[in-house]
């Protein structure tokens, strides 16, 4: 992903409402200490992100399921069953 602003965090506490605006530009990634702690952008590329990695997961699924790698609900069900009840 290409940002065009980078700005420190305490910039952007300060000119929080100037940074609102140009993340609906560009996304903006936000610097604490010179080092990259963060990225603020438009709810349109976030949910852009979403689908993005919803569609690959789908694509993922698709492929083990071709494989043969598909358990089934009865036993993903149990699997994480016995998962959840080992950390306890």
């Amino acid at each position: 992903m290409s940002y065009t602003k980078e700005i420190s965090a305490r910039d952007a506490k300060n000119r929080f409402g100037e940074l609102l605006d140009s993340a609906q530009r560009a996304p903006v990634r936000i610097t604490k200490n010179g080092r990259g702690v963060a990225m603020l952008l438009s709810l349109d590329d976030y949910q852009r992100f979403e689908e993005t990695e919803d569609a690959l997961w789908a694509a993922r699924a698709e492929a083990a399921h071709k494989k043969g790698g598909y358990l089934g609900t009865n036993k993903s069900e149990a699997l994480l069953k016995k998962f959840i009840d080992a950390k306890d």
